[in-house]
C-alpha cells in the first residue's frame, strides 16, 4: 500500500524552489501571494493565462513553463471556480485533483498556496483539512503484490515515491494542521477498509481478518472474537451454514469503543457488516467470469473495521460497537446444499433454496447478537449484498433500506455531506409475502423482482419492532466503483466517511 506523500501546513510564503501550485477562483482571479509572485515574474502567469484563455472554472489546470525570474521547477494554476460556493466534497475534490498533477518528477517536495481571490471567498481551516484529505485519500495505491520498481503509484501514472512531501500553505496553517488531525484519523479509516478489500482472499481468510482486527485493541478498541464452537452455543445457525464448505473456520468479531466514558450508560450504536471473504456461491456456484472480484465481498465488515479505528483513534466521544461476520462460501461435500433448512439464532428457520444468498445469512445472526447483548439505540449494516442494486442504481448511490425514518434521514444527510450517496428504496408487507417458505418460517431468495428489497425484507425480520434499523447496500460502490477525484482503488472505502459523519452529527456526545 503506497502512502508516499506526507501532508504539512506553513503559512503563506511564496517558495523559491521545487513544484508549486496556486488555486485561481473563475474570472481568473487569483490571491495576493500570486499576484506578488506574478509581479515578480513581469506578469507572466497573468499572460499564460490569458494566452491560454484559462477562466479558473472548476477543476481546470494550466501546466506553465517557468516564467524568467523564478527558480521554481515547475507552475501549476487549478481552477476552483467560486470558492463561496464549495461544498466539503468541492474541498475534497479539489485536493484531489492537485495531488493527481503532482507527479514528484520535479523534485520530493511540492507546495500549494491555496488563498481566496476576495473576501467573500474566506476560507475556514475545515476547508484546508478538507483539501489535505482529498489529497491524502487521492494518493492512496495497492501496490503491495508487485515487484517491479516503477509501478504506478496514484492511478495516474506517477512512479511512486517521489514526491515525499506536500506543504499547503494557507492563512491560519496552525488551525488547518489541528483540523486535519481529525480527518486524518477519518482517511487512515477509509485507507484501511480499502486495504482489506484489496487484499487477495488467500491472504485474508476469515482467520486472518480476524487477526488483524485485534491489532486495534493498539488504540483502546476492546476486541473479542468467537470462533465456531462459540457461534454454535449462541446458535448461529445461519451463519455458520455458509462457511460448512470451507477449510477456513467462520469467525464473529466484536469490536467495542466506549468513547463517551467508562462510567457512561450511553446506549451505542451498533454497526455491523458481512464479512464474506471470498464468494463462490458454494453449490449454487457462480459463473467464471468475474469470480475473482468475490474477494470484496467482505466490503461491509472492512467499512466497521475502518469506522471503528477512526473513532478510536480522534477520540469519538461515544459508545459504538461494531460486528462483522466472516466466512468463506465455498463448494464441499460438507457445504449447505439448496434445499436445506437452518435455523437462525433467533429461532427462525430458514430454508435455503440459493445457497449464493449467503449474505443475508451471515447477518441474520449477526444482527441478532447485536440487538440481544448490547441493546443499541440504532443499529446499521453494511454489506455488498446484491447485484440487483447495481441494477436499480447503478455504482453511483448505495441503496438505503430503513424502518426509521429519522434515522433513514441522517444517513441521508451524512451521505450529501460525504459525497457517500444513498438512494431510500421501500421496504413493505406485499414484499414480505415472497420470502415465505412452504416448509420453514422464510425462505432466503425472492425471486427475480425486487431482488434488492427482498433480501432487505429478509433481514427485517432479525430485527425487533422498536429498533431504529437501516440496511446499506454497497454491492455498487465499495468494490469497483467508478474512479473518482478522492479514489483510484478498486476497494473505494466507501462507508467509513459516511458513518463517521452520522455518529459525530447525531450520537456524539
Amino acid at each position: 500500500m503506497s502512502r508516499p506523500t506526507a501532508i504539512s501546513f506553513a503559512d503563506i510564503k511564496a517558495p523559491q524552489r521545487g513544484t508549486l501550485v496556486i488555486v485561481a477562483e473563475e474570472g481568473p482571479k487569483i490571491g495576493s501571494a500570486a499576484k506578488a509572485l506574478d509581479k515578480k515574474a513581469g506578469g507572466t502567469i497573468a499572460r499564460a493565462m490569458k494566452v491560454a484563455q484559462f477562466k479558473g472554472k472548476k477543476g481546470s489546470v494550466l501546466d506553465l513553463l517557468v516564467p524568467q525570474g523564478l527558480t521554481l521547477a515547475r507552475l501549476l494554476v487549478v481552477g476552483t471556480g467560486a470558492l463561496k460556493d464549495y461544498s466539503e466534497t468541492d474541498w475534497l475534490n479539489l485536493g484531489g485533483v492537485i495531488k493527481s498533477k503532482l507527479t514528484g518528477r520535479e523534485g520530493p517536495k511540492a507546495q500549494v498556496i491555496v488563498e481566496g481571490a476576495a473576501a467573500k471567498s474566506a476560507i475556514g481551516a475545515g476547508d484546508i483539512a478538507n483539501l489535505a484529505l482529498g489529497a491524502w485519500l487521492r494518493g492512496y495505491s495497492f501496490d503491495k503484490y508487485k515487484t517491479t520498481s516503477n509501478n504506478s503509484a496514484d492511478g495516474n501514472g506517477a512512479t511512486k515515491d517521489h514526491l515525499k512531501k506536500l506543504v499547503i500553505q494557507c492563512k491560519g496553517a496552525s488551525a488547518a494542521r489541528t483540523a486535519f488531525k481529525r480527518a486524518k484519523a477519518i482517511g487512515d479509516g477509509v485507507d484501511l477498509a480499502r486495504d482489506l478489500v484489496n487484499e487477495p482472499a488467500n491472504v485474508l481468510g476469515p482467520v486472518e481478518f480476524a487477526k488483524k482486527l485485534r491489532l486495534l485493541s493498539k488504540i483502546g478498541v476492546k476486541v473479542e472474537v468467537l470462533g465456531p464452537k462459540a457461534m454454535a452455543d449462541q446458535g448461529m445457525g445461519a451463519l455458520l451454514s455458509v462457511g460448512l464448505g470451507s477449510r477456513k473456520p467462520s469467525q464473529l468479531v466484536v469490536m467495542q469503543w466506549r468513547g463517551a466514558g467508562t462510567k457512561s450508560r450511553a446506549k451505542p450504536v451498533a454497526i455491523v457488516g458481512k464479512g464474506v471473504c471470498f464468494d463462490t456461491g458454494g453449490i449454487s456456484i457462480k459463473p467464471a467470469a468475474g469470480m475473482g472480484d468475490m474477494k470484496g465481498d467482505m466490503a461491509g465488515a472492512a467499512c466497521v473495521a475502518g469506522l471503528m479505528q477512526a473513532l478510536a483513534t480522534r477520540k469519538a466521544k461515544v459508545n459504538a460497537v461494531g460486528i462483522v461476520g466472516l466466512t468463506e462460501n465455498m463448494p464441499d461435500g460438507n457445504a449447505t446444499r439448496p434445499g436445506d433448512v437452518v435455523t437462525a439464532m433467533s429461532g427462525t428457520t430458514i430454508e435455503v433454496l440459493n445457497t449464493d444468498a449467503e449474505g443475508r445469512m451471515v447477518l441474520a445472526d449477526a444482527l441478532w447478537y447485536a440487538q440481544k447483548r448490547f441493546k443499541p439505540q440504532a443499529l446499521v449494516n453494511l454489506a455488498t449484498l446484491t447485484g440487483a442494486i447495481i441494477v436499480a442504481l447503478g455504482k453511483e448511490y448505495a441503496g438505503l433500506f430503513s424502518n426509521n425514518d429519522e434515522l433513514s434521514q441522517r444517513l441521508k444527510k451524512a451521505g450529501e455531506v460525504t459525497g457517500e450517496k444513498l438512494w431510500r428504496l421501500p421496504l413493505g408487507a406485499k414484499y414480505d409475502k415472497l420470502i415465505e417458505s412452504k416448509v420453514a418460517d422464510i425462505q432466503n431468495i425472492g425471486g427475480r423482482m425486487g431482488g434488492s428489497i427482498t433480501a432487505a425484507q429478509f433481514l427485517q425480520r432479525f430485527v425487533n419492532e422498536d429498533m431504529a434499523w437501516a440496511h446499506l447496500d454497497i454491492a455498487g460502490t465499495a468494490m469497483d466503483a467508478p474512479k473518482t477525484e478522492t479514489n483510484q482503488s478498486w476497494g473505494s472505502g466507501f462507508g467509513v466517511r459516511l458513518l463517521d459523519r452520522l455518529i459525530a452529527d447525531n450520537y456524539e456526545g
